[in-house]
């Protein structure tokens, strides 16, 4: 059998140089699409789903949240597995797929359970699909600081952004930060609404994570004396605030606190 093949090789030999030709310019063409990482990310396909509830106990979490996700989601098909945690206000819960699956087709189905689950769910929670990636897809980390954080060797500018000989701190908004409590929201801000949207536009960033410094809020404390005197109710005060805010993400009441991720970004899981 290899004398014959080796026999019809030698006879054929124009036609095996030219398989052997489209063999390797095959080979060289996919070489160009594998995509080089420094740690290959070999995590199977899969869907995270993130719940905050501050206002619950793990047990609360895993039986109002958790347990009517997971039902959800069971049945999909081409999940191969879920699975799950619950902890002091907040969970997660995992969906695993067959590595055949689109991944990107099956989140739209996973957010199609969510939808169908969420009447289900405690008011105010808002189950949310984790980025296109994993913990290996974290590629970088970095700091948001001020060029002199303490102020010393800054050049000052009265009245200009910067350092003041006040040692406050003028933004180019005009806001005189006077404290450290006020210029580490600051940077926070900064991070949040400048630094964090223009990454997100770089190609290949799946998501861009926040942690540390002071999310800046306001708080808005009516006196109840006065809204009885208007005939204005607390739920009328919470409708009039979300109406009037511009670009804010979130209206918290009292028994709600907002939570922060990790700052890095993360490469998309595309295989």
């Amino acid at each position: 059998m290899i004398a014959r093949i080796l026999s019809l090789s030698v006879q054929a030999r124009w036609f095996i140089l030219f398989l052997a030709a489209v063999v390797v310019a095959y080979g060289s063409y996919q070489v160009t699409l594998l995509p080089i990482d420094a740690l290959p990310d070999i995590t199977n396909k899969q869907v995270m789903i993130n719940y905050a509830a501050p206002e619950l106990g793990p047990e609360e979490v895993e039986r109002r949240i958790t347990f009517p996700i997971e039902t959800a989601l069971s049945g999909l098909a081409g999940v191969e597995s879920t699975r799950s945690f619950s902890r002091n206000g907040y969970g997660q819960v995992t969906a695993i797929f067959d590595e055949r699956q689109d991944l990107y087709f099956m989140r739209q189905r996973v957010a199609e359970r969510l939808a169908q689950a969420k009447p289900s769910l405690p008011p105010g929670v808002e189950p949310l699909l984790g980025p296109v990636s994993t913990g290996l897809g974290e590629i970088f980390m970095y700091s948001v600081d001020y060029a002199n954080p303490d102020g010393k060797g800054a050049t000052v500018r009265n009245g200009q952004p910067g350092w003041q000989s006040d040692g406050s701190f003028l933004t180019v908004e005009g806001e005189r930060l006077t404290d450290e409590v006020a210029r580490l929201a600051y940077l926070r801000t900064v991070q949040d609404w400048i630094i964090r949207p223009l990454l997100k536009t770089v190609p290949g960033i799946a998501d861009i994570d926040s942690l540390g410094g002071y999310e800046k809020q306001y708080v808005v404390e009516p006196d109840p004396i006065k809204l009885a005197a208007f005939g204005i109710s607390y739920t009328d005060v919470a409708r009039a605030l979300e109406a009037e805010r511009r670009g804010g993400r979130e209206l918290h009441s009292a028994r709600r606190r907002g939570l922060s991720g990790a700052c890095g970004c993360a490469h998309p899981l595309d295989r």
